[in-house]
Formats: C-alpha cells, sequence, structure tokens
C-alpha cells in the first residue's frame, strides 16, 4: 500500500463517491440538520468521530471475531452494536462539554446510531476487503465527505433564507431542489480518479 491508493481512497470518499451527495446514505441528519451552519458543523464533527471509531473498531470485530468465530450472519447486528456504543459515548461527550451543540443537534444526535452513512461505510470497508488501515482512511475521509456536504447545504440554507423564494417552493421543495442541485455538482468529479 502506497500513498496513492491511500489518496485515491481519501478523493474518492470525499468527492467521487460522496456518501450523501453520490450514494445517498445519511440523508435524513443531511437534510434535518442543514438549517444552521454551527449545527451543521457540530453535527459533522460527531459523525467524524463516529465514522473514523467505528470504522477501526468494526473492522477489527469481522477480522478478529465474526470470521474467526464463523459468525458472519450476525455482521450488521455487531456493527450496529459497535455504532451505538460509539454514539452514546458522543452524545456523553457533547452534552458535558457543550449543552448548546447538544440542544441544538437535538434528537439527530441520537439518530447516528441508525445513520445508514455510518453502518453504510462499515460494510463497504469489508465488501471492499479494505485493510485495517484504508478502512480507517475511508471512514475518516467518507466523514469528512458528509460534513462538506452538510456545511455546504448549510450555507446555501441560510443563503436561501434571505432570498426571495416563491411561495410555493418555500421549506422542503427548495431544500430537495437544492439538494439535488449540489448532488450534480459533485457528479462533476465522476471520472477524476481512474
Amino acid at each position: 500500500m502506497d500513498i496513492r491508493e491511500i489518496m485515491i481512497v481519501i478523493i474518492g470518499a470525499v468527492l467521487i463517491n460522496n456518501y450523501v451527495l453520490q450514494r445517498f446514505l445519511g440523508c435524513c441528519p443531511y437534510l434535518g440538520v442543514s438549517k444552521q451552519l454551527e449545527t451543521s458543523l457540530g453535527m459533522g464533527m460527531a459523525v467524524i468521530f463516529v465514522m473514523a471509531i467505528a470504522s477501526a473498531f468494526t473492522w477489527i470485530v469481522q477480522y478478529y471475531i465474526l470470521l474467526p468465530l464463523n459468525l458472519i450472519f450476525l455482521q450488521t447486528i455487531a456493527f450496529i452494536l459497535v455504532i451505538a456504543a460509539l454514539v452514546q459515548f458522543v452524545e456523553l461527550v457533547i452534552r458535558k462539554s457543550s449543552p448548546v451543540l447538544y440542544q441544538a443537534l437535538g434528537i439527530y444526535l441520537p439518530l447516528i446510531t441508525t445513520n445508514c452513512a455510518v453502518l453504510g461505510v462499515a460494510v463497504i470497508n469489508i465488501r471492499a476487503g479494505y485493510s485495517f488501515l484504508l478502512s480507517l482512511v475511508n471512514g475518516t475521509a467518507a466523514a469528512i465527505g458528509f460534513t462538506l456536504a452538510i456545511t455546504l447545504m448549510a450555507g446555501i440554507r441560510e443563503r436561501i433564507e434571505l432570498s426571495d423564494v416563491p411561495p410555493a417552493l418555500r421549506g422542503a421543495p427548495i431544500t430537495l431542489i437544492t439538494a439535488g442541485l449540489l448532488s450534480l455538482a459533485f457528479f462533476g468529479f465522476a471520472g477524476m480518479v481512474k
């Protein structure tokens, strides 16, 4: 494994195969938390921590527990348990360190447990046959891509709030149109790495 392979995984996870804008995983917090830039950055930081650590722990669980004991059929349950434990830890830390952010994130913080992007990156790491290091890199890069997408969306939504949007498009319609256009913009990165 060389630096080129690591860079390809990073660029692929952040831009080309962005988990929100290309794979359409994690759309619930993407649309729900992206109303304010500060809240979306907080959610992004929490997802970065959870995805990076979950990628490492799920790789260890897969190759040191599930495979040796021939319990592959328990993969989804085991991965969800690992993710749930990590989210509980993050929730405790945020509640103690930043009560304002904890209140702003509201229900979306515990929803990281069921965020399909977090579970998706863990499963994709295993299916791609990534090593421990590449799993960690892919998980971190995917979370950075999630944070990039959610902060871009928050910035655009804050700007839309100040714009004169036709009444029929206010709220969810303009948000979904914006999400679609942002996704199309990220399709421009396809083919960047061969």
